[in-house]
């Protein structure tokens, strides 16, 4: 094989559109920029979202909802996880911070008890928020359930 001889494949190179060079070259007189408007203008620029002067997309579509700014994002922890935190640890009471521990929620995350399971003992749980069957079933067996602000 000879260096010397090498060639870019068969229809991989093409010339370059020489735009607004004379008559000659089939691109002269508008330089297929069209006839009048403003894209045929020098110093044109498209603003965001135009479309020509019809109604663009963003206000043809209609807007739905609300976004609550004040809204408090919890995240769900399930009284069966709990139980299960208790046996694996061997507590009574469990504190937020045995539940991000144990993984069942993040550092900075607020907890919300949820109550989806039958507790088979007593436990005490701390958390920031807790559902009205959480309490129910955590209070019916002697427990406390005890809301602390985060």
């Amino acid at each position: 094989m000879d260096l010397s001889k090498l060639k870019p494949a068969e229809g991989s190179l093409h010339r370059n559109k020489r735009i607004a060079r004379g008559e000659g070259s089939g691109h002269g007189d508008t330089a297929t920029r069209g006839h009048k408007g403003a894209k045929s203008r020098s110093g044109y620029k498209s603003k965001m979202g135009f479309e020509g002067g019809q109604m663009p997309i963003y206000r043809r579509l209609p807007k739905f909802g609300f976004k609550n700014i004040n809204r408090v994002e919890y995240r769900p922890v399930n009284l069966e996880d709990l139980v299960k935190v208790a046996e694996e640890l061997n507590l009574t009471t469990i504190t937020i911070e045995d539940m991000r521990h144990s993984g069942l929620a993040d550092k900075k995350s607020l907890i919300k008890v949820l109550g989806s399971a039958e507790l088979s003992k007593k436990i005490d749980v701390e958390a920031n928020a807790f559902s009205k069957s959480a309490i129910k079933a955590i209070e019916t067996l002697g427990g406390n359930a005890k809301k602390i602000q985060g």
